[in-house]
């Protein structure tokens, strides 16, 4: 549904993304996560034609977003939470106006999610709360069935109650259509995204299934007889290490309970107890944001 191949986005010496290559999978609803500054917001302007890349390319539905035709356009929704809505007009003007562009608008769609959300057709957009804004933006993107909806940081600014209903009228009109999300707040995608993929200062740190990603990490404690002495040579795949006494503990991102066992034996073979629990994923999005900060102060004497 997305491919993005080698794209970058340099503005002057500050490179935004950096050689950024993702695959989203039709039918997927995929969570592109990270940091605030991370690249997420330039790469949806970059997919929406909004941005142009300084190299590389990116497509959606085979075709290279610098040349999609208002067909394309109209069967991809677009929230974002800085877009711009006509101040003067309410709600309902701004919705008739917008029924002629789209071939697929359906009426009927259009009362239901305007009572789930309880919008006041009567009311000017200005006049709207940031949460019904953002509901309105993506009844508006709902009614035509989109093959493709793209959202960049929905949940920024709105109450638990609002995020709870602006899910639960995504989830109840999803369907067959793909979803692209960008988002920081990681407990609202964790039941609803299918596939993810991670971006730190522009680049790429991995892309690949929630159920993949659930399945490699674990926190383990172990605890030995003795204390602890950890050698130099760790495994690559162990984060956050650390060591209290004679309990080591750590996350590992590779997680196999035989190798496990003996990567632990080589360190202390006896070993009292150990345990390996899973993670939620904004444990493990914070305990890769934090490996990837240290790596940029490793190799660049600072983290941009």
């Amino acid at each position: 549904m997305i491919q993005t191949n080698d794209l970058w986005k340099q503005y002057g010496r500050h490179g935004a993304l950096k050689g950024l290559n993702l695959t989203v999978p039709e039918g997927s609803a995929f969570a592109l996560i990270g940091a605030n500054g991370a690249g997420k917001t330039t790469t949806i302007k970059l997919l929406m034609n909004i941005l142009e890349p300084t190299r590389g390319r990116a497509t959606i539905f085979g075709i290279d977003t610098r040349q999609l035709t208002p067909a394309e356009l109209s069967r991809i929704g677009y929230v974002s939470e800085n877009q711009e809505l006509p101040q003067a007009l309410t709600l309902g003007e701004y919705l008739a106006y917008l029924r002629p562009f789209y071939p697929t608008w359906d009426r009927d769609l259009e009362r239901i999610i305007l009572t789930m959300f309880r919008l006041p057709l009567d009311r000017k957009i200005a006049y709207l709360s940031h949460g019904m804004r953002m509901k309105a933006t993506l009844t508006c993107a709902l009614c035509y069935h989109p093959a493709l909806l793209i959202l960049d940081e929905p949940f920024n600014g709105l109450d638990p109650l609002i995020r709870d209903e602006f899910m639960e009228g995504l989830l109840h009109q999803a369907g067959q259509m793909t979803v692209f999300m960008s988002t920081h707040d990681l407990g609202d995608i964790e039941s609803f995204a299918t596939d993810i993929a991670f971006v730190d200062s522009g680049r790429l740190i991995f892309q690949e299934t929630m159920e993949s990603l659930r399945g490699r990490f674990r926190e383990v404690r172990a605890t030995m007889d003795d204390a602890v002495v950890i050698p130099d040579q760790i495994p690559e795949w162990w984060l956050s290490v650390r060591q209290t006494g004679n309990v080591l503990s750590f996350v590992d991102s590779q997680y196999s309970e035989a190798e496990l066992a003996a990567e632990l034996s080589q360190i202390e073979p006896n070993i009292r107890h150990m345990e390996a629990k899973a993670l939620d994923l904004r444990t493990i999005f914070t305990t890769l944001a934090r490996a990837a900060r240290d790596a940029g102060d490793l190799e660049n004497g600072g983290y941009a």
